[in-house]
């Protein structure tokens, strides 16, 4: 038997080199087969794109659902609009009430609120794209105009309404103070012709005191008021800008009411018709001074005017008397008071001027005004005479210190101001003082710190 003996060394390390080759080639065989190698760069190229496409489209998906979502906003809000129309149309038909403009108001209502509902439904189902946004947001816009549109015409309605009913309001409210006028003026002729003179016939010369003169004083007043209120409705039928008037008598003053500035023409009317309140003369001529110049004609005297005047009327007496003491005190007063300016705006002429001027006195609701007024300061000008005392008329400075016991206040709203600390602006109605006793005078007050 042979043996096997071993190959020489050569030849299996030839053998171990052809099989090593074999064996690596059909690795590379079967790794790679028939594929070609591709390129990195293109490889990256690819998923760039594909990534781009597919970011494209979430854009676009992302556009459409945000115009839609606009578009059904727009709807939203239009349809609020068109409830807010349809409630406001309602709310308009019930006053006045309209049964057929009510039913077809709350019959919109109900729709609009259908419509709502309807959009509440859609949003939960997420239905909110189905038509074209671009067309949906116009149609909402046009919408809600016409809504509004809708909206403001009913408020205009109901503002026109409202604007009647103030018209008809300032109508009635015309009328009853013309009926309240003219009822005043009824009670004033029937008080002068009777009753009036009550507070005159309480006046006893034989025990005549001051309290007396205090009674006769605001009678005074009440017809120095009653001319002023006369006088600014003349004011302001002749077009006058009585803010410039105000403000000529009473500068730099600013009245804490409109209604205050009364006081700045009462304090002009009292200022012409007192002055010269002291002299026994009050305002005559001066060949009628000698008159008064005794004292013991004074006490004669001037009781008696006062008994004569105090229950008569002024317009008969003056044309019964016109050369009386009286009627020319009266006359120096109008011709000093109004001026030929301010009577032909008033009046358009110069006539009633005119008729004074020469001894007559005209028949007019402001000549009568005016001598009423006289009548009453000439009556108090008579009690102030008969007593026993010297007497004086004072006026307060501007910025004076506030004093009880020298002054009143005209009105009490500023009484409690400014911790009391009060100042005149000026004063409305002259105080006078006898020996021993003061009436106060009437000033309009500020406060020191303003």
């Amino acid at each position: 038997m042979d043996s096997i003996l071993p190959a020489p060394a050569q030849n299996r390390s030839r053998l171990s080199k052809t099989f090593q080759k074999a064996f690596h080639s059909k690795n590379r065989s079967k790794n790679h087969g028939f594929c070609l190698p591709i390129p990195q760069e293109k490889l990256k190229c690819c998923e760039s794109e594909q990534f781009q496409r597919e970011s494209e489209e979430e854009a676009m998906e992302e556009s459409r659902t945000r115009a839609a979502l606009e578009a059904f906003l727009a709807k939203l809000f239009a349809t609020f609009s068109s409830v807010k129309a349809a409630y406001a149309e309602l709310q308009l038909a019930q006053f006045p009430y309209n049964n057929e403009a009510i039913q077809s108001a709350d019959q919109s209502f109900v729709d609009e609120l259908k419509a709502l509902s309807d959009l509440k439904r859609k949003f939960l189902k997420n239905q909110i794209d189905s038509s074209p946004p671009h067309v949906s947001l116009m149609l909402a816009e046009i919408q809600e105009q016409q809504s509004l549109m809708k909206t403001y015409e009913i408020t205009m309605k109901k503002m026109q309404g409202e604007i009647q009913n103030k018209e008809s309001m300032i109508i009635s409210l015309q009328e009853k103070q013309k009926a309240l006028i003219q009822n005043n003026k009824s009670l004033d002729k029937k008080l002068n012709a009777s009753g009036a003179f009550s507070v005159l016939d309480s006046v006893k010369f034989s025990d005549l005191h001051p309290k007396d003169f205090v009674l006769v004083l605001n009678y005074a007043l009440r017809s120095v008021r009653n001319f002023v209120k006369l006088l600014i409705q003349e004011m302001e039928s002749s077009n006058w800008d009585i803010e410039a008037a105000t403000n000529s008598l009473q500068p730099q003053i600013r009245f804490r009411n409109r209604d205050h500035r009364a006081f700045a023409f009462e304090s002009f009317v009292c200022r012409e018709i007192f002055g010269g309140f002291n002299d026994p003369a009050f305002s005559v001529q001066e060949n009628d001074q000698l008159l008064l110049t005794d004292y013991n004609h004074r006490r004669i005297f001037f009781p008696d005017q006062f008994k004569k005047l105090k229950s008569v009327s002024v317009t008969n007496f003056l044309k019964q008397n016109p050369n009386s003491l009286f009627g020319k005190f009266l006359k120096s007063k109008y011709l000093h008071f109004v001026h030929p300016k301010m009577e032909f705006s008033f009046f358009g002429n110069l006539n009633q001027r005119k008729m004074v001027n020469s001894g007559e006195y005209p028949d007019t609701e402001f000549f009568r005004s005016f001598a009423e007024m006289g009548r009453r300061v000439w009556l108090l000008h008579c009690l102030a005479f008969s007593f026993d005392q010297e007497i004086g008329i004072f006026q307060v400075k501007q910025n004076s210190r506030f004093s009880e016991v020298y002054m009143e206040s005209v009105t009490d709203d500023i009484l409690g101001a400014a911790g009391g600390d009060l100042r005149v602006a000026f004063t409305v109605v002259p105080g006078l003082k006898f020996s021993k006793t003061v009436v106060q005078s009437q000033v309009y007050l500020f406060p020191a710190k303003s």
